[in-house]
This record gives C-alpha cells, sequence and structure tokens, in this order.
C-alpha cells in the first residue's frame, strides 16, 4: 500500500465514505467497510479519524465543497447581476441533478446527527455551513459587481440555504419536470430584487 500524507489519505477516506453511506445509508455504514471500500487497512481509518463524528463533519464538508467550487465558477461576473445570479443557481441544481444520492445523503446525515446522542451538534454546524457559504458567496458577488443589498447579508444568506435546503429535497421526492426551471427563474428575480443599487466602473 503506498504511503500518502495523512491529508490525502482522509481525502481518500472521506470520498470512500460518502460513496459507501450513499450506497448503503448511514446506519449501515462501519469504519471496515469504509476501509474496505477506499482499499486500506482498518488501522489507517483510525490513524485518520479519531471518531465517527470527525468523520461525518468531514463527509458534510466535503459534500458541500463539491457543488459550492462550481457554484463559485458559475457566478463570474455576467453583463447583468440577474444572468450571474441564475449561472450560480443554474451550477448548483445540475450538481442535484447529476447527484442526487449525495444530496439525499445530506439529509440523511442531519436526521443521524439530530436521533444520535452526542452527534446534535454536527447537524447544527452542518446548517451553520450551509449560511457561512452563502454569506461567503454573497460577499465575494458583492465585492466583484459592486451592489448594496436592501436586506443584510446574514439576513440573505440563511433565506437562501433554507430555500435551496427546501427545493432541492421537493427534487428528490418528485423527480426532474418542467417546472423547476421557472422555479430557479422565479428564485433569481426574487434577490435580484434585493439590490439597492449597481454601480458600474
Amino acid at each position: 500500500m503506498a504511503r500518502l500524507p495523512s491529508a490525502e489519505r482522509r481525502r481518500q477516506l472521506t470520498e470512500a465514505a460518502i460513496r459507501a453511506m450513499t450506497r448503503d445509508g448511514v446506519p449501515r455504514t462501519t469504519t471496515r467497510s469504509i476501509a474496505a471500500e477506499a482499499g486500506v487497512s482498518l488501522s489507517v481509518f483510525h490513524y485518520c479519524f479519531d471518531s465517527k463524528q470527525e468523520l461525518i463533519e468531514s463527509v458534510i464538508t466535503t459534500i458541500t465543497g463539491h457543488y459550492v467550487a462550481l457554484v463559485r465558477e458559475a457566478i463570474r461576473p455576467r453583463e447583468t447581476l440577474r444572468e450571474t445570479v441564475r449561472a450560480g443557481f443554474q451550477a448548483y441544481w445540475d450538481h442535484v441533478s447529476a447527484h442526487p444520492g449525495e444530496h439525499m445523503l445530506t439529509y440523511e446525515l442531519t436526521q443521524y446527527a439530530l436521533r444520535e446522542p452526542g452527534f446534535e451538534h454536527l447537524a447544527r454546524r452542518q446548517y451553520e455551513m450551509y449560511c457561512d457559504t452563502y454569506a461567503e458567496l454573497i460577499e465575494h458577488l458583492r465585492r466583484s459587481m459592486d451592489f448594496e443589498l436592501t436586506v443584510p447579508v446574514p439576513v440573505l444568506a440563511r433565506y437562501l440555504a433554507a430555500m435551496t435546503d427546501g427545493l432541492t429535497l421537493n427534487y428528490l421526492v418528485l423527480g426532474d419536470d418542467a417546472t423547476w426551471t421557472d422555479i430557479l427563474d422565479t428564485i433569481t428575480d426574487h434577490v435580484a430584487g434585493l439590490v439597492r443599487e449597481e454601480v458600474r466602473p
């Protein structure tokens, strides 16, 4: 077995955990099955992660990172703010459509953390991370396109986190249909309408 830096081995095990949990469900995924999925010994797993809590937090952070990178790339400034915002929502939605299992796993992880004694803080951290991520993306967009909002950034960030959370769950339950494009357009119009002014250089 090739020796890898600890950070790279953690990444390998986290991605293996995502695959195993997506396929088998969180309760049925064991540290042994994750190690087998990654092709490493159980001792390597325990060297990289001190606890199952630490692993779950890494899984949540990694899944979020999968689509945040795509959204950040998508919201490079376009001709109008509306076009830029719409591109960001589309990038997120494309990830949901392409990887529904990963997004389903995020809900399962939330429920697992809320029901498992001692894990409750992970569910809270998960949703705090969603809000923090939106706040960072909003600030990135404000800096690049120079505009002001009619609501505080933390309020808009929590609104967007709640909205995409509910929208994603609706998609996972109801499946794909023609209405999602109109829904994304409606959300985009609402967000663009919260801009007080847009200053052009």
